[in-house]
């Protein structure tokens, strides 16, 4: 069932079990599960079935530190959450993600890599993913890995019509959650504003809060400022250790061979290094996406010569009256060392309509990260010389430890930490 407003679903008189705030891919996933099995779910999203300016102004807010996105511009407000604007790019976590390093402090989950295997057949249904194939190794440093661009499954498009004929299911639109209540020992309860205006407490046996990796950790916050710590009991780390996927063009290639390595339909390839290299080198984790330009023989020729001698390319491509690039661009993004002074803060002067503080995020990326970058391309461009594969030139700002640009993608729009997995199940 959907309903448009929390009065036209009190109408109804369904009886929860369970409360799950937001239905993008996390909490409609959840739902759906829940349903299946017989038990009764309520999904509060907090905007309607459309994009609308006024649903997405409750998330502006401000950054301190590194540029980065507005906030009210990097996720989306409405039904399905942020996969409305998602590029459907897909790779199966690698282990090393989950495992601690020795060199970033605070690295490691609870769980291991095999533990998400048993419902990657299932993510695949959901997301109508083709098989992965297995990662190649090109050297002992440096694997050929697959990202799979699929079709972008937009949750509140693809469920819709299930979600709407569940009877276990209820979708009510255009009302969220203000404020948890708890009392140090379980949530008791939710403060409801819907279409405007406060809209009473709502109770459930249980609250499940799927509303994004902002907007968890400022519910959170508030609600814990509200409640006297009532709501997470040990709350030092929360909304801190946030993070996300910085991404920036990192240099050119020559290919030896252009065919070397399968690109996809946009003509990108796609390596990381394996786990070995990174505790040598004592880096974090990188993709590097190499970006074929398709130019027939003799441009791509001219295209090459950018990257050794950019002045004389330069010269020949205005020659032929084209503006053209070294044939293979490289850009990398890069997994972010976990720190505590990265963090989600309530603004203490801004609120929204409904009277919470904005969030106020200090976010910057650490010399780790850096050294990151610059290792992980030299890296890459030594394992393309040394197997004849190709030559590597890297951009002059990271060589000279020169600012971040500000005129490029800056980062995947991907929002992780603030919260994070406990240890203990019970």
């Amino acid at each position: 069932m959907i309903f448009d407003s929390y009065e036209a679903f009190r109408a109804a008189n369904f009886a929860a079990k369970a409360c799950i705030l937001g239905s993008g891919p996390a909490g409609t996933t959840i739902a759906r599960k829940l349903g299946a099995a017989g038990i009764p779910v309520v999904v509060l999203e907090a905007g309607s079935r459309e994009f609308s300016d006024e649903s997405q102004d409750f998330y502006r807010g401000t950054t301190v530190g590194d540029p980065y996105f507005d906030l009210d511009i990097t996720r989306l407000r409405f039904m399905g959450g942020s996969s409305n604007h998602w590029a459907g790019w897909c790779r199966v976590l690698d282990s090393q993600d989950f495992e601690p390093k020795a060199w970033a402090p605070d690295t490691g989950w609870p769980i291991s890599r095999a533990d998400i295997e048993p419902y990657l057949a299932e993510v695949h249904d959901i997301l109508e993913l083709p098989d992965f194939r297995p990662d190649v190794p090109i050297s002992d440093d440096i694997r050929w890995v697959q990202l799979i661009k699929s079709g972008a499954v937009r949750f509140g498009e693809k469920f819709a019509d299930e979600l709407d004929k569940s009877k276990n299911i209820a979708v009510v639109l255009n009302t969220y959650a203000t404020e948890l209540a708890g009392d140090g020992r379980r949530v008791s309860g939710a403060r409801l504003w819907s279409n405007g205006q406060d809209a009473g407490v709502f109770s459930a046996d249980y609250f499940i809060v799927c509303t994004g990796g902002l907007e968890n950790s400022r519910l959170l916050l508030w609600s814990n400022q509200r409640s006297n710590g009532g709501v997470v009991p040990n709350a030092e780390a929360l909304g801190r250790y946030w993070m996300e996927h910085p991404t920036f063009e990192g240099g050119n290639a020559i290919l030896a061979d252009y065919g070397e390595f399968e690109v996809d339909a946009v003509n990108e390839a796609f390596f990381s290094p394996t786990l070995t290299a990174m505790e040598r080198l004592q880096i974090l984790n990188f993709g590097i996406r190499l970006i074929e330009s398709p130019y027939p023989s003799v441009k791509r020729l001219i295209a090459d010569l950018a990257c050794t001698a950019p002045d004389m390319a330069e010269w020949m491509s205005a020659k032929l009256s084209q503006r053209l690039r070294c044939a293979a661009q490289l850009y990398v993004a890069w997994e972010q060392a976990p720190l505590a002074s990265n963090r989600i803060a309530l603004s203490k002067t801004d609120v929204d309509h409904a009277g919470v503080p904005r969030i106020e995020l200090h976010w910057k990326k650490s010399p780790l990260e850096r050294r990151t970058i610059l290792e992980g391309l030299r890296l890459f461009g030594k394992t393309l010389a040394e197997k004849n594969l190709g030559r590597v030139r890297i951009a002059d700002w990271i060589l000279n430890g020169g600012d971040y640009p500000t005129n490029e993608e800056t980062a995947g729009h991907h929002h992780m930490g603030g919260t994070r997995m406990g240890t203990d199940v019970t």
